[in-house]
């Protein structure tokens, strides 16, 4: 067992969604932009046009794996419950903000 709250995990499942639904949606934008050179572009012969392509889903590839590492490295490196929503600074009890009259 890690000493992991259900919060942490819950984090940690979403970080790894969003770094997987980007990083297809990255190597998408990419493939998609290899094809349309090689389907756009008068290129000399067949082969031509299969090597772009053939390049552009190597490159979609490259990019996802980028992506995803990209963004769960930075969120192991800020750690779970560290994020833009994280409650920071509750003077209250039981985690609740203090309100000061």
């Amino acid at each position: 067992m890690s000493g992991r709250t259900t919060a942490e995990r819950d984090a940690v499942t979403v970080e790894i969604g969003y770094a997987f639904v980007t990083g297809c949606l990255a190597a998408a934008l990419v493939f998609a932009a290899g094809c349309a050179v090689a389907w756009l572009l008068p290129l000399p012969g067949r082969a031509a046009g299969n090597a772009v392509v053939v390049a552009g889903t190597v490159l979609a590839g490259v990019v996802f794996v980028v992506r995803v590492v990209r963004v769960l490295w930075r969120f192991g490196r800020r750690g779970p419950g560290a994020g833009p929503g994280a409650k920071t600074g509750t003077g209250g009890e039981g985690g609740q903000p203090s309100v000061e009259a």
